[in-house]
């Protein structure tokens, strides 16, 4: 009897809906956001040279796929919740090493961002694909984007401001801003996620469900996508300001330039709505084809028109976040509801396999070219994403057609 006097919000955890998840995602991304443009110039400054960076960005990427893959047998034994608090602990960890600015500490506080991503973010995709249904993934993409459009576009520009004024600054915003995202999670109150009844028993080994990925060409398709995506942006955040300095454009121009196309993430929701209606497949090959031109152009151009290159690269980026729209759903609208945490885990490595697939194929190309070689592999690679995704099926992510009638792109 005494529950009835207890309110219903203290009893009851309130279902999460689309707002609550780009509540989230906004908050994460003011975290990564200050992150973004101020690490890259940190770890260049502590170790001297692109090489150096790479090689760090590189062992960074390793132990984030590692952490990553391992989140799922993690949350066997510790509560989803704890794993997500865990990350956002990982950022705080980060935020403390880097204030430091030693070559000793930077790296290591480069691969507690690292890892506080992977984490949090393969907790973050488990706890969507529980609570939105498939119709409206689309939407839950869009409305994230748009809550982490002011923090992105705002961040990086910011960052390199306040790195300008006080070197540890960005990192002290960024720690404290870790505390604002952990405390909005617990208010949230997501818990663990639905609980998913299966026909056999959970593996045991970790990587057990990587079998089951390798099964389905599609989800191999829609997680590609996400990795040469990804690549493009790693090359965009982390080797366009480096170029820059070593053009004479300054310091500055990388951040201003990512804070630029990270404003576009205000309009994703009309993306969203003409790449539907585009279908998906000529979307995100359409965006793959301008993205590769745009990279390779900025290659070509770069000896003779530094601004030039900096000018296709940015061209590039817009196509970079249509990807971000409409990339992922390829590989979300085909996983299963029985393998929500594993398959999350494995599209949430695409940050993770970027992360070293970049800086390990920068390392070689710099080896035997200069710096905007970096730019022509990556739209290679973008190339070969937009001749996969021809083959994808054309009515992915489009209405069933019914009563007889098909759809335009069937016509």
């Amino acid at each position: 009897m005494a529950n009835k006097y207890i309110p219903v919000l203290l009893r009851h955890s309130p279902v999460p809906k689309v707002q609550h998840f780009a509540l989230l995602a906004g908050l994460d991304a003011s975290v990564r956001g200050m992150l973004i443009s101020a690490m890259p110039l940190t770890v260049y400054d502590a170790l001297g040279s692109a090489e150096s960076v790479s090689q760090v960005y590189f062992i960074a990427g390793l132990a984030s796929l590692c952490l990553g893959l391992m989140v799922p047998w993690g949350t066997r034994y510790i509560p989803r919740r704890w794993m997500y608090t865990l990350g956002t602990l990982l950022y705080i960890l980060g935020a403390a090493l880097a204030v430091h600015g030693s070559a000793v500490t930077v790296p290591l506080a480069l691969m507690a961002n690292a890892g506080a991503t992977a984490t949090t973010f393969v907790c973050f995709n488990a706890y969507v694909l529980d609570y939105i249904d498939r119709s409206n993934l689309g939407k839950a993409q869009s409305m994230n984007m748009v809550f982490a459009a002011a923090p992105w576009a705002i961040g990086p520009l910011l960052g390199v401001w306040l790195r300008e004024v006080w070197a540890p600054l960005p990192f002290l915003a960024a720690g404290g801003l870790a505390l604002v995202l952990l405390t909005t999670f617990w208010v949230l109150r997501l818990g663990n996620g639905k609980q998913i009844s299966r026909a056999r028993r959970p593996a045991t080994n970790p990587l057990a469900f990587l079998g089951r990925f390798f099964a389905q060409p599609r989800l191999i398709a829609g997680w590609m996508f996400a990795v040469i995506r990804s690549c493009g942006w790693w090359v965009y955040v982390v080797y366009l300001p480096i170029f820059c300095i070593e053009a004479g454009l300054g310091d500055k121009v990388g951040g201003i330039a990512l804070s630029l196309s990270n404003a576009l993430l205000f309009v994703t929701p009309l993306m969203l709505r003409v790449a539907t209606r585009l279908s998906v497949r000529r979307s995100v090959q359409g965006a793959f084809a301008l993205c590769a031109a745009a990279f390779i152009a900025s290659a070509l151009v770069a000896s003779s028109l530094p601004w030039a290159a900096v000018g296709f690269m940015m061209a590039g980026s817009v196509m970079l976040v249509v990807l971000d729209v409409v990339g992922g759903l390829p590989f979300l609208m085909a996983v299963k509801p029985s393998e929500r945490t594993e398959m999350a885990a494995i599209y949430s490595s695409f940050r993770d396999v970027s992360g070293i697939l970049t800086p390990g194929a920068a390392w070689l190309v710099l080896l035997v070219a200069p710096l905007p070689g970096v730019f022509a592999v990556a739209g290679l690679a973008m190339v070969g994403c937009m001749g996969v995704a021809g083959k994808m099926h054309p009515r992915l992510g489009s209405s069933r057609p019914s009563h007889g009638r098909l759809l335009p792109e069937d016509r």
